[in-house]
């Protein structure tokens, strides 16, 4: 992968149609020039678009990845090209460093459909249940929780905990896809990301008729439809990883 030691030119190659990366040169050359004057680093996250991606970014990856890849460096500021609980868990990883997230209005539906006070219904509602909370939260959820998760080992951290039932706050689909690996008794949250849920089972029947042989790959995000139509559902990582074993 490239990296911004590489020339503008090369990293935006291919990425971005020619006249837009003229473009974009002098503005990631000014963005450059400002990361070394701060010492500052730049994280993207894997939705960001491809002139931030490519073009600016010094570390990319999911969420909790690009935390705690930014806790290693020795950058004073963390500029985290991402949504707001994604700067929030940089911060918390990096307490002695300052986060800045270029657009604080940049929220998660998922994140914002819980709040602290409906983890405190729910814990009145299954009485001593633990919370095991998606890492997709914010601050706020995660410190009114028990233990928090990642899609990856969801599973696991629920086996690990000595009870029957489960709260698992806030994304009902990620719960479900947990609920059919495991005996516990798994309470959802109707949480869902507004972005996996445009998907739909009927979308990649049509799509495999029209495209003999194509592979779908899902994350557990995505309604239970979607992920029945998958050949594989894994964590962001893992779509990765199996996208490199089956090329």
């Amino acid at each position: 992968m490239l990296t911004t030691a590489d020339p503008i030119s090369a990293r935006l190659g291919g990425v971005v149609p020619e006249i837009e990366a003229a473009i974009l040169e002098p503005v990631i050359a000014d963005i450059e020039a400002l990361k070394a004057s701060r010492n500052a680093v730049v994280l993207a996250h894997n939705n960001m678009t491809p002139d931030i991606f490519h073009g600016v970014a010094d570390l990319r990856g999911d969420s909790l990845q690009l935390a705690r890849l930014a806790a290693e460096t020795s950058a004073d500021v963390i500029v985290m090209a991402g949504v707001h609980f994604m700067a929030e868990t940089a911060k918390i990883l990096s307490p002695d460093k300052r986060v800045l997230i270029p657009d604080a209005r940049a929220g998660c539906s998922l994140a914002e459909s819980i709040t602290p006070d409906d983890i405190a219904l729910l814990r009145q509602r299954y009485p001593g249940a633990p919370v095991v909370t998606y890492v997709n939260t914010s601050a706020a959820i995660k410190a009114a929780s028990d233990i928090t998760c990642t899609s990856s080992n969801a599973v696991a951290v629920v086996e690990s905990l000595d009870a029957d039932r489960v709260i698992f706050p806030p994304d009902q689909y990620l719960a479900a896809w947990v609920a059919q690996q495991t005996d516990k008794q798994i309470n959802v949250w109707e949480g869902a990301c507004e972005v996996h849920e445009r998907f739909t089972g009927e979308q990649l029947v049509e799509l495999r008729e029209r495209t003999p042989g194509l592979q779908i790959i899902a994350h557990p995000e995505c309604p239970q439809d979607v992920l029945a139509e998958a050949d594989y559902v894994g964590s962001t990582s893992g779509m990765s990883n199996w996208i490199e074993t089956e090329k």
